[in-house]
């Protein structure tokens, strides 16, 4: 008899995301555990005019689009390829892509090129203060615009139920807002002790540092974090560490 799939859960966005993260695990041989810990509420804002504009979600490029915003002259940064994707599909044109899809990356791929411009920085309200004041250390002048806001979806936390039982064989954490949006669930259900305990003996993938050092800031283990801050290697990486019994395992490279 062969030994059950094991349950990972996934906290992409309520929207298709969800979806697709699903049927990508379930691809690759696990039974996912769709938990939205995100929603997106767009404040109706478009990224103002200036000669740098630097965007750093997909979701952020298409509600631009669809508003009906164009870059312009502007020289246009996307955090990674699947934001610099949509852009393309947008009909934009976009210039810088960093080697790191991160913040830091961004601020590295700018610095030398945006001392004395001023740089538009459009995102959600939960963007890392690590991109603007960086940005400002290399001299540039930013503002930043609000697109749209992150919310934790009504109902979310089955994976902590789960986690605090021990019927979890993993979590893949995308960002750090579904760190903190995990355990507010947990808490809400008196449960936020158990479901880290929980967690311990699963494996905990988190899609970059930035969220791995949220996740382990409030006590949360993290097994894996992908080369590559994307779902995808995100995915993989966690069910290969869960057939490879990596959980709890100080040795691994990622820890």
């Amino acid at each position: 008899m062969s030994d059950p799939a094991p349950r990972v859960a996934v906290f992409r966005p309520a929207d298709e995301r969800i979806d697709d993260a699903a049927a990508l695990l379930e691809s690759l041989g696990a039974d996912p555990v769709a938990d939205p810990m995100l929603a997106v509420e767009p404040t109706g804002a478009v990224p103002a005019a200036a000669p740098y504009v630097v965007l750093t979600s997909k979701t952020g490029v298409e509600l631009a689009a669809k508003a009906g915003w164009e870059p312009g002259d502007a020289t246009l940064a996307a955090i990674g390829p699947a934001t610099a994707d949509a852009a393309r599909e947008a009909g934009w044109t976009v210039d810088i892509v960093p080697d790191e899809y991160t913040s830091a990356g961004l601020v590295e791929a700018l610095s030398g090129r945006v001392d004395g411009e001023r740089v538009e920085v459009a995102r959600s309200d939960h963007g890392s203060d690590v991109l603007v004041d960086g940005l400002r250390e290399a001299g540039a002048t930013v503002n930043e615009t609000v697109l749209y806001r992150l919310t934790r979806p009504e109902g979310a936390g089955e994976s902590a139920e789960l986690a605090a039982a021990g019927d979890l064989d993993a979590a893949a954490f995308t960002s750090s807002l579904t760190v903190t949006h995990f355990l507010d669930a947990a808490e809400e259900r008196g449960l936020r002790e158990a479901a880290v305990a929980g967690l311990t003996d699963a494996v905990v993938g988190a899609i970059g540092p930035p969220t791995a050092e949220t996740a382990m800031d409030h006590g949360i283990d993290v097994d894996v974090v992908p080369e590559d801050a994307d779902f995808a290697a995100l995915a993989e990486s966690v069910v290969e560490a869960v057939d490879g019994g990596e959980a709890g395992d100080d040795t691994s490279p990622n820890r």
